[in-house]
């Protein structure tokens, strides 16, 4: 079992945050002020968890408080989170003036990582980069991201990002990363196939004719 965290303070958002992935966030219901004060006064992570609409998952991500944009003078706030950890959910509870519950904080499975796996979505991530930014990322730079890193770039719909959160072997999130980019990068063939179509007025063009 991983590490337990009772009174762990909870922010059911419409969103998905993985570790290493950067979001802002605008504080200003009471009891999240007041879970946020909390948490920069004893420098300590909240969780985020989607609240779908099936209802609160049971795995969310922690975070930490990157960086304070704007306070305001009636306590409300701009602020940048960054994703740490996923945790599990045990109980919620509801003593505080704030939502907040005991988490298990999950760690992977021991496993040998998958070399090709690895390859695969490094391979598949940089040409994503490329395609979508016209800008050939550092092969060193990617070689070193991790699934996370990788997909904490990327707009993915909320069950893909969930997915992953879930997934408790980095090989597996490799692979399913690996999915998602090359689904990313048919899209933008598409779209940019549209485009062209559209600037031709519907005629279909033959090179060397």
């Amino acid at each position: 079992m991983g590490e337990l965290r009772e009174q762990f303070p909870l922010f059911p958002l419409g969103l998905v945050l993985l570790p290493s992935e950067l979001v802002p966030l605008h504080i200003f219901e009471e009891r999240y002020k007041t879970m946020i004060a909390r948490c920069l006064e004893e420098g300590s992570e909240f969780g985020i968890v989607w609240l779908s609409d099936d209802g609160l998952r049971p795995t969310g991500c922690a975070c930490e408080i990157a960086e304070v944009l704007e306070r305001m003078p009636d306590g409300r706030l701009n602020l940048i989170a960054r994703g740490t950890r996923a945790f599990r959910i045990e109980a919620r509870q509801e003593e505080l003036a704030y939502p907040a519950g005991t988490v298990e904080f999950l760690a992977d499975r021991p496993e040998e990582l998958d070399s090709e796996a690895a390859e695969a979505a490094h391979k598949a991530y940089a040409e994503l980069v490329q395609q979508a930014t016209d800008r050939a990322p550092q092969a060193d730079q990617v070689e070193a991201m991790s699934a996370y890193e990788m997909a904490a770039t990327v707009e993915f719909g909320l069950d893909a990002k969930q997915g992953l959160l879930d997934l408790r072997s980095e090989s597996a999130r490799l692979r399913l990363v690996t999915r998602l980019f090359r689904a990313a990068i048919k899209r933008l063939d598409f779209v940019d196939r549209a485009q062209a179509r559209a600037r031709s007025n519907g005629k279909v063009h033959f090179s060397g004719t």
